[in-house]
């Protein structure tokens, strides 16, 4: 019998169980608020079951998909150019609370950065891939992949979604200190972000609010440390077990966004350490499978594709959780594949299944015969 490769089965079930394990829980976390507001508990797990449905159609579609055809610039040109026109249009839309992020189609908004970022990390990776062994020649090489890198960012920021945009910036400095990027590229970096994060933060009341209530929520946990407080006490009220799957008190109106940018917060208060170690672990899977396919690549594209991705998803999930456990200021970072929301699930829907296809890829050139 010939043999017959197939795609990475371990990151395909760890990505399925995330994106079930979640609907459950924007269920349990959005039940009330959904009652309250359309007069159906299912509400908001009605609208993500049908999320899910749709990206799972979009996984399945890319996964066929020869990831090589990403670097083709009749490929990746559209979709960058694309990606540029939503960024625009989107500043023009009626701001929804300060924020310039949606384009919205009837009930449905659509958030063109969250895809944005999946066109940038294939740009880069053919960029490394195309000059590899050239990315410290500056004026040539890593001046324009700065320029262009720093123009999606910018668009980002101004939405304003800077955590968005500097989890961009993070990504692609990982890739390039993976390509050989020299240490002084990174120092005066370092030295540019010291008056960037004196305008971009402490200049902006509302960002440095946050950075203050991550110093101290409980100076002020009626204020600007409301949010942190909540979210810890809904992890601290769950102990070893949890109070028990939909038994959550906080999402009682009392954490805010429980069911997207909080919903780990409310695995730990129902289902404990038990719930959130096991999503912890299921992360860290989807992380080394990751990483291990993009070991294996059968190109330097393909390597940076699957290293950018993974990277995308875990920095994603590693700061959602951390915001959650008060370990870094709060920011609207959604749970990669649980929390509420369109197009985040669907974006991670998309990447894995990029990741899919290079697994199968690599099984492929490794093939006997």
């Amino acid at each position: 019998m010939a043999y017959k490769p197939s795609s990475d089965k371990i990151l395909f079930f760890t990505a399925g169980f995330l994106a079930i394990f979640g609907l459950v829980m924007v269920y349990s976390a959005s039940s009330v608020k959904a009652a309250s507001e359309h007069g159906m508990s299912s509400y908001f797990f009605l609208r993500q079951l049908a999320f899910a449905a749709i990206g799972l159609v979009l996984m399945y579609g890319v996964m066929k998909i020869d990831y090589r055809r990403w670097q083709n610039p009749r490929v990746l040109i559209p979709f960058l150019s694309l990606c540029v026109v939503l960024l625009l249009f989107v500043l023009t839309q009626p701001a929804i609370n300060g924020a310039h992020r949606w384009l919205h189609f009837g009930s449905f908004g659509f958030q063109p950065s969250e895809f944005a970022k999946l066109a940038v990390l294939m740009f880069v990776a053919w960029f490394l891939h195309r000059y590899e062994g050239e990315i410290n020649r500056f004026s040539r090489r890593l001046l324009p992949l700065g320029l262009a890198v720093g123009f999606f960012a910018v668009l980002i920021a101004v939405e304003p979604d800077l955590g968005q945009a500097l989890c961009l910036c993070l990504i692609v400095t990982v890739l390039l200190f993976v390509a050989g990027l020299s240490w002084r590229y990174f120092l005066g970096a370092a030295a540019l972000a010291i008056p960037a994060f004196y305008f971009f933060v402490v200049k902006v009341p509302y960002r440095w609010d946050r950075i203050q209530a991550f110093r101290n929520p409980f100076e002020d946990p009626m204020g600007t440390g409301w949010q942190i407080t909540q979210s810890l006490i809904a992890v601290g009220s769950g102990g070893v077990t949890g109070l028990g799957l939909g038994a959550s008190r906080q999402k009682l109106f009392y954490l805010p966004e429980a069911s997207s940018d909080f919903l780990f917060a409310v695995i730990g208060e129902e289902l404990g350490i038990i719930g959130t170690t096991l999503v912890v672990v299921a992360f860290l899977i989807y992380f080394l499978r990751g990483v291990r396919i993009a070991l294996r690549a059968r190109d330097r594209f393909g390597f940076y594709l699957a290293l950018g991705i993974t990277l995308m998803v875990a920095l994603q999930a590693l700061i959602n959780i951390s915001m959650v456990l008060a370990l870094m200021p709060t920011k609207g970072i959604a749970l990669p594949f649980m929390s509420q929301g369109g197009s985040s699930l669907w974006l991670n829907m998309l990447a894995t299944g990029v990741l899919l296809n290079l697994s199968y890829q690599n099984k492929l050139a490794e093939a006997p015969g």
